[in-house]
């Protein structure tokens, strides 16, 4: 992967608003077809002209992450209400071979924008149309994508990570409902199996249900939320003795069973600590960002360079949190440091290369 184009075109004043509040993230920029030095022109130019509400660019980072992606860093924050409100831009130049639709955003929407899960649906063959329920939840959720319904019942959901949470609270309500039906119908007294598998779960999760007693708990995070609270807000997670918290995580969510190491009466105990750990992670979800640095055709003493610029980083930002890869580089924190930190991190890259 090439070092990142950037264009630096007004030196900013002291007191202006934060760079993540003057930025934008634009999507639909066509990929291949010119030199990024190039492209990043044209996007400057975009989005420095009057007709499409546009202002003075400080900066301009091109290529990302993200195909197609780049970040439009403005000098005022004025500029980035005027180009939200335009309602559809069109990328055009005599160097392009066409008109390019762009989708404009902010840039901390959609903070960590898309988790994926595999649920188990077996479980209500017996009452339902497994098709059937299908559409019925795919009506109810429309900011999920769904892989196509297995023989065996098991279906991928791709989205939002609260959707998601919120369809597998749904179905374990409704799984539970489905269990208590039966206890009543065969006055039957054995445990409900599991209802609903969360993310490709393993058979050593199978016991992660909640108890009629209420003595056990379950909470699903996203895992770059987790590791953070793991690293800057470990009282979360700090519980006496009688509580026991063990945690599984399998690639975007991480499951968390919240138990009772004592008495039936530790019920209220442990429901407050779930509620404890389900309020922070909102919270952090509505605050945190991630950004990646990949490694794509990179060598070895190239990914260890990253490794150091980002160690180097790390003190001027204490509350970001760093995850090194083999193929990339997590970056998680709050939008306005995540952005500079990733940007003195690839200033320092590219002068790096530039004096090789």
């Amino acid at each position: 992967m090439q070092p990142r184009s950037r264009i630096n075109l007004v030196r900013g004043a002291p007191g202006r608003a934060a760079r993540s509040a003057r930025t934008v993230v634009v999507a639909g920029v066509p990929d291949g077809l010119l030199h990024n030095d190039v492209m990043t022109d044209i996007l400057v130019i975009h989005f420095q002209m009057a007709k499409n509400n546009g202002g003075d660019v400080e900066d301009v980072m091109y290529p990302t992450r993200k195909e197609g992606v780049a970040y439009v860093t403005f000098e005022d924050q004025e500029v980035v209400e005027s180009v939200l409100k335009k309602g559809e831009h069109l990328l055009e130049d005599k160097r392009l071979a066409g008109y390019y639709p762009l989708k404009v955003t902010r840039y901390w929407e959609n903070v960590f924008s898309s988790v994926t899960s595999v649920l188990d649906m077996s479980v209500f063959k017996d009452r339902f149309v497994l098709e059937d329920l299908i559409q019925e939840i795919k009506k109810k959720s429309t900011a999920l994508s769904f892989g196509p319904l297995r023989s065996n019942g098991l279906i991928s959901v791709q989205g939002p990570f609260p959707a998601i949470k919120l369809l597998r609270d749904f179905l374990l309500l409704k799984a539970k409902s489905l269990s208590e039906d039966k206890r009543g119908e065969s006055q039957s007294h054995q445990r409900p199996r599991r209802m609903l598998q969360q993310h490709r779960l393993t058979p050593e999760m199978s016991h992660f249900v909640h108890d009629a007693d209420g003595v056990k708990q379950v909470v699903v995070l996203d895992t770059d939320i987790y590791q953070y609270m793991k690293c800057f807000l470990r009282r979360t997670f700090q519980v006496n003795d009688d509580v026991v918290i063990s945690d599984i995580t399998d690639g975007d969510t991480t499951t968390l069973c919240i138990e009772s190491a004592g008495r039936r009466s530790d019920a209220g105990q442990v429901l407050r600590v779930k509620e404890k750990i389900e309020h922070q992670s909102i919270e952090l979800y509505n605050t945190l960002r991630k950004e990646r640095i990949c490694f794509e055709e990179r060598t070895r003493d190239e990914k260890e360079r990253y490794k150091r610029v980002c160690g180097r980083l790390k003190p001027h930002y204490p509350y970001v949190l760093i995850i090194p890869y083999d193929t990339h580089i997590d970056i998680i924190g709050k939008s306005s440091e995540i952005l500079q930190f990733t940007k003195e991190v690839n200033d320092k890259i590219q002068s790096l290369f530039q004096t090789r």
